[in-house]
């Protein structure tokens, strides 16, 4: 068709003879649409067409084609007149003399807004995610926050454009397919619009690895004759059960797409056969009732797999996506995914904020696709307005669109990227291994927050750090990353290897004190005669095993002090030292890691009279001098240690109480609360002894020393529902 075309440029709406054929196509997808409607939709291409007249496309057609066809694939998802005519429009305030003022008066403001919208997102451009690009997604999130309908025209434009990709030069058609596959597949996916989304990233992946797309969709059309065979036998199975259970329902196989089996492959890193040796199927029924006896139909058809059933019913997921999800046992050793859902699920499941169109968003017409849209939206646009960096804007945005991960800034707006549920220890370790070994605290939004507070999307994080600080085992209990967790584990067995070669030279020592000589009037022959003997490789290795109990200092101060001139024949003098030195005790400061522990037996906390009792593999482990278990160490005097506890200690330790309660709802909230109260952290809880009228907990709290322990439970003694409470 000529661009010079004078029906193109001025067409005759009356006369149906002239209207091409793209124009019939549209009003036929549009059939939802009143007569008044579909004339509406008439005198906007009229427009459209004068507007853009002697314009065409790098396929030579007339450029009215495409804004036409963005209108069609609006229409196949049952969207409104305006949005309808707004896509027809779309291109003419940016490209044609037509303007913002001439939309509003022929067709409306509502237009008007829609079209001015799609206008601002026109120079979008995402293939260096500079600051220019940045701008233009504010502004596009932000023209959303005013009408969804923007970024619904937005992607069908996308579409069209990635379907009619092949004019394009190679260099635009590879720039084209990232963006659609990084930003506007994942936008439709956040909408909850499965059929867009998916097409996107087929054509994405197409135009970005043509061989690859093409030797994967051949394989997959190509199935052998025994797998078609055993996709009929399970589909009958199922369909007969469901249908002798008098289920009103459709069950459809799902096909694997290209885009889907090469991103599992890569993910997984499975192969081709394994990525596709699986059964898919999809149940479609009435109610949400009949979606739960339909899951009871297929686990009596084929056996579930443990661990793989998801209601998605129950708790939707964040783009208003619902349904249950199974996988099932088959019969030729290949699991069987199943998908059930309703009528409206399914509906919702395609085409997302699109399915029922309501006009006004917020509405009680609105479906719960567009509510969780419309709310994601404005949480996004009001927990942006403080930031000042475009860049910080899309990045935060990109968090939402990649839901299994959180995007976080450091105070010079760097942007890092970490798992769901990391913390600002996390955090730490991505800016640098140093960093996180020497985290103490940080500021998330200039606010102080510890080590295991976990991160959302959009906080701006500085780590406070100290030279003395270093990593303690706890910090692997609250990491979520494997490159903190390998770090703090690498830290934690170095200082271990320091700490233990430090107090074993401590306890070395003293052992030679009670001999009348000490460590540095050993000959350094005679100490490497002893390793030799004993096969260490060098002086540390020995210290380090006399710390961990696997040497007894006593021994092998025996034997290094037997050619020490401390007496007759060379052989030491066997007097005890004087008392203040063989009683000088190793100081617990808190800052221990690993080579002195706690006994889980009597949980000694500052300000308790303590022992070191040195345990084979364990080093010193400390205990409470009233502990039942120190009559059994008094059989052992040489594994006694002298310790107590620095004038400067510091940090969280555990202790239990035993708290007797009134049996009444609400009583364990209340002690929970009073112990939070004073400041002091619960690990755990549990029931003791239980009946109708009383009960017995035992709470395991963290607590700085006895004067705070005393605290806690002066705050727990003082409720009303509590009979007794002392120290466990």
């Amino acid at each position: 068709m000529n661009p010079g075309d004078p029906a193109l440029v001025h067409p005759a709406a009356s006369d149906a003879g002239a209207v091409p054929d793209y124009v019939q196509a549209l009003e036929r997808d549009a059939y939802y649409l009143s007569p008044e409607q579909r004339a509406l939709l008439r005198k906007a291409w009229v427009a459209g067409a004068a507007a853009h007249a002697g314009q065409t496309r790098q396929s030579g057609e007339p450029y009215i084609t495409h804004p036409v066809a963005v209108a069609r694939i609006l229409a196949t998802l049952g969207l409104d007149v305006e949005t309808l005519v707004a896509a027809i429009l779309h291109d003419t305030i940016e490209d044609t003399p037509l303007t913002r003022a001439d939309v509003a008066k022929q067709f409306g403001e509502t237009v008007a807004e829609l079209v001015d919208g799609v206008t601002k997102l026109e120079k979008l451009r995402f293939a260096n995610r500079q600051e220019a690009a940045a701008e233009s997604f504010r502004k596009m999130l932000l023209a959303m926050s005013r009408d969804l309908r923007v970024i619904l025209i937005k992607l069908a434009d996308r579409l069209h454009n990635m379907r009619t990709l092949g004019a394009k030069a190679p260099e635009s058609r590879r720039r084209i397919a990232v963006e659609t596959l990084d930003i506007y597949a994942p936008i439709a996916q956040r909408l909850g619009m499965n059929l867009i989304r998916a097409e996107l990233q087929d054509l994405g992946f197409r135009a970005l690895h043509p061989w690859r797309h093409a030797v994967i969709a051949k394989r997959i059309s190509s199935r052998p004759q025994a797998r078609r065979d055993a996709l009929a036998q399970i589909e009958t199975s199922l369909a007969q059960r469901l249908a002798m259970e008098k289920l009103d329902h459709e069950l459809v196989s799902r096909i694997k797409a290209p885009w889907s089996v090469y991103s599992k492959m890569l993910a997984q890193r499975r192969s081709f056969m394994q990525v596709m040796d699986v059964f898919g199927f999809r149940v479609v029924v009435n109610t949400v009732a009949d979606c739960y006896h339909a899951l009871g139909v297929v686990h009596s058809v084929y056996k579930p797999l443990d661990g793989r059933f998801r209601d998605f019913i129950a708790i939707p997921k964040a783009n208003g996506y619902q349904s249950l999800h199974t996988v099932l046992f088959g019969p030729y050793g290949s699991p069987i995914e199943v998908q059930i859902r309703t009528r409206e699920m399914h509906l919702i499941a395609e085409r997302g904020v699109a399915a029922h169109w309501a006009y006004k968003l917020g509405t009680e017409t609105g479906n719960s696709a567009q509510a969780r849209a419309a709310t994601w939206i404005a949480n996004l646009v009001e927990s942006q307005r403080g930031t000042g960096s475009s860049l910080e804007f899309l990045e935060n945005v990109k968090v939402d669109l990649f839901p299994d991960e959180v995007y976080l800034f450091s105070p010079k707006g760097d942007i890092l990227s970490l798992p769901r549920n990391s913390t600002v220890l996390d955090f730490a370790y991505a800016v640098h291994t140093d960093v996180g070994n020497h985290a103490v605290a940080a500021r998330v939004d200039r606010r102080l927050a510890p080590l295991r507070a976990k991160l959302v999307s959009g906080q701006t994080v500085e780590i406070i750090t100290a030279n003395a600080a270093a990593p303690s085992t706890q910090w692997l209990e609250f990491v979520a990353t494997s490159k903190a967790r390998t770090a703090i584990r690498q830290a934690l067995k170095q200082l271990q290897h320091e700490d233990a070669v430090q107090l074993g030279h401590y306890m070395l020592d003293r052992a030679l004190v009670g001999m009348g000589t000490s460590f540095d009037r050993v000959p350094m022959a005679r100490i490497d005669a002893f390793l030799a003997d004993n096969r260490y490789p060098r002086l540390e290795a020995l210290l380090a095993d006399i710390a961990l109990g696997n040497r007894m200092p006593q021994q092998v101060a025996e034997e290094l002090a037997q050619e020490v001139g401390a007496g007759p024949k060379g052989k030491k003098s066997r007097k005890a030292p004087p008392a203040s030195v063989a009683r000088e005790p190793i100081l617990i400061s808190g800052s221990e890691r690993g080579i002195i522990s706690f006994a889980q037996c009597c949980m000694p906390i500052p300000r308790d009279e303590i022992m070191g009792y040195h345990s084979a593999g364990r080093g010193v482990v400390v205990h409470r001098m009233d502990c039942p278990n120190v009559a059994d160490y008094r059989k052992s005097p040489d594994r006694w240690v002298p310790v107590a506890w620095d004038r400067q200690v510091s940090g969280d330790f555990n202790v239990a109480i035993r708290i007797e309660v009134d049996n009444h709802p609400g009583v364990l909230a209340q002690v929970a609360a009073a112990i939070a109260g004073a400041g002091s952290n619960i690990e755990r809880v549990e029931y003791l002894e239980r009946d109708s009228n009383i009960a017995v907990l035992r709470f395991a709290i963290e607590v700085t020393d006895g004067r705070h322990l005393d605290e806690v439970i002066r705050g727990v003694r003082k409720l009303h529902v509590v009979q007794q409470v002392q120290r466990a």
